[in-house]
């Protein structure tokens, strides 16, 4: 549920051997269960964690982090006078880790259009839902409310638009007969922590890109769903 992209093409090409991996940092503000799943996967990925940060002093994932020996950084949004400078000072948090990608994950922040474009093309979020369905908070009660039978999570390219920008992996369940808004949210999280890994992995190894027209992946371009898989359970 967060901004970043633009219109600009990324093109990356898949690392030669030797080269210097694919640095990334990741934003958080809680627990850091998709921070775990995005650290478990990291030397299967191809990928790097050079930093993470978070909004909040007391979140979890700060240890998560440590634990990994991977560097970690506070920015209290509340230490500041706008969102604007807020944004400023940590662009400059984050580019101090030199970056290839930056990654939300659970950072309960609305960015800055000058924030999002200043990482235009190499900023990812997650969202609990089949986007461009339920875009914003709530969205397991609101799928239960609504009587859908399909519900899930998107990775997507972040843009100005909250939750708007071109899905690049989606994964889809079946709502059951018996489901309330927490049974929803765990299964949900368990395809999150698959796909988000897997999206990391392909920006790392020059397979995305994005212009005008949406995302490709080696290539072939993506139906506004992204790659979706369905898991029936």
């Amino acid at each position: 549920m967060n901004p970043g992209q633009s219109t600009a093409t990324l093109s990356k090409s898949a690392p030669a051997a030797g080269a210097r991996p694919c640095q990334v940092v990741v934003l958080i503000s809680g627990s850091g269960s998709n921070l775990q799943a995005i650290i478990d996967h990291r030397k299967a990925g191809g990928y790097q964690l050079s930093g993470v940060i978070s909004n909040r002093a007391d979140a979890f994932g700060l240890q998560r982090a440590s634990s990994a020996g991977i560097a970690t950084r506070v920015l209290d949004h509340k230490a500041f006078t706008s969102r604007e400078a807020f944004d400023a000072q940590l662009m400059q948090e984050i580019d101090a880790f030199r970056p290839d990608l930056v990654v939300l994950a659970g950072f309960m922040r609305i960015l800055s259009n000058g924030f999002v474009q200043h990482y235009a093309g190499r900023l990812f979020n997650i969202h609990p839902s089949l986007l461009p369905a339920y875009k914003g908070t709530h969205t397991h009660q609101r799928v239960l409310d609504a009587g859908e039978h399909r519900h899930g999570a998107s990775v997507h390219f972040v843009t100005p638009e909250l939750d708007g920008g071109p899905v690049i992996r989606q994964a889809v369940i079946d709502v059951r007969a018996d489901d309330n808004k927490d049974t929803l949210a765990q299964r949900v999280a368990i395809e999150e922590h698959k796909i988000y890994p897997e999206v990391i992995t392909w920006f790392a190894h020059g397979r995305l890109q994005i212009d005008d027209e949406g995302v490709l992946l080696d290539g072939q371009r993506l139906p506004e769903c992204g790659v979706q898989s369905g898991c029936h359970q």
